[in-house]
């Protein structure tokens, strides 16, 4: 019979030997990960380069765009960037790009930004996101992130955006919001923060200032501080711009100078509510199928049954629809 001491230090000399081996063999697992990770990283990442710059040329040698980062990890089919700067070279205007990092596909040139994305003109829109898609070839710029874009002294906000890079076109996709905020007139009496406008819709929104025309949808609600508009479209009809020596064009109304950019003009030449449109003024409520703001003759006709009149005392009147 084993005494019961020498068993127990044989257990415990059992217990040890595992422990050890269980040790020996965690180490080992450690470093061939590491040494694996390792090997994976150089196979996969070519070089890394400093200061990385690629730039593409057109006609009569004259550059069309470039991309700069201030350091590039070089893989097989992508380029990993830090402080990621890019530029495109239009006609008209040139476009600049800056994220904290992105990734240009190397196969079909296309670049994804991230974190602090901001696209700048060179007229004077801002927009900025979280992440950003940039395709060159059809140029294209895509965000199913929020978006905030600065133009003239219009900010729209939205949820989902595309277009083009100069935003000249740009399409909203949900949850949008223009706060139009017009520059104090001197002559006026009037705080500007009460002439502030605000329209929202539930999207799209498609703007393009070539055609002068934005184009509300889904839920759209205008706050003009005195009034109150519904309906479920509305397109903004826009003047063309003429601008002064600074480049800007003189305030033609404090709405028209709050929509208006480089090239979409200051002045509103006509605005189109259609579909359960309802305007309410103080205790005054009109309800129609359409209705149609003409800047011209300054004059609201509300067309679809019922039909109402509404005089007011200031400078916009309503009249019958044909």
């Amino acid at each position: 019979m084993i005494p019961k001491r020498k068993v127990y230090s044989l257990q415990c000399l059992a217990v040890y030997s595992l422990l050890f081996f269980l040790t020996l063999y965690a180490i080992r697992y450690t470093l061939y990960a590491v040494c694996y990770a390792q090997g994976q990283n150089a196979q996969e990442s070519d070089q890394q380069i400093m200061d990385f710059s690629l730039a593409s040329f057109g006609e009569k040698g004259k550059k069309a765009w470039d991309l700069s980062g201030k350091s590039a990890d070089i893989f097989q089919d992508v380029i990993k960037l830090k402080d990621v700067i890019g530029n495109l070279y239009g006609k008209e205007e040139d476009v600049k790009l800056t994220a904290d990092k992105g990734d240009f596909d190397k196969t079909q040139g296309k670049i994804h930004l991230e974190d602090n994305v901001i696209i700048t003109t060179s007229t004077g829109a801002k927009l900025t996101t979280d992440s950003l898609d940039w395709d060159r070839k059809n140029q294209l710029v895509t965000t199913k992130d929020a978006v905030n874009i600065e133009r003239g002294n219009m900010v729209t906000t939205a949820s989902g955006a595309h277009g083009e890079p100069d935003l000249k076109k740009v399409s909203l996709q949900k949850d949008v919001t223009v706060n139009i905020n017009p520059v104090a007139d001197e002559k006026s009496q009037e705080p500007a923060v009460k002439k502030k406008i605000v329209i929202t819709c539930d999207g799209p929104l498609q703007i393009d200032y070539e055609k002068n025309v934005a184009t509300f949808n889904n839920n759209v609600k205008v706050d003009t501080q005195d009034a109150l508009i519904d309906s479920d479209i509305m397109d903004v009809y826009f003047g063309k711009s003429t601008k002064d020596a600074s480049g800007l064009k003189k305030a033609d109304s404090d709405v028209g100078s709050a929509l208006g950019g480089s090239t979409m003009g200051s002045k509103i030449d006509k605005i189109i509510a259609r579909g359960n449109v309802k305007i309410t003024r103080g205790e005054n409520v009109s309800y129609s199928d359409e209705a149609t703001y003409n800047a011209l003759d300054k004059k609201i006709i509300l067309s679809g049954k019922p039909k109402l009149i509404i005089y007011s005392g200031e400078d916009i009147n309503a009249s019958f629809g044909n």
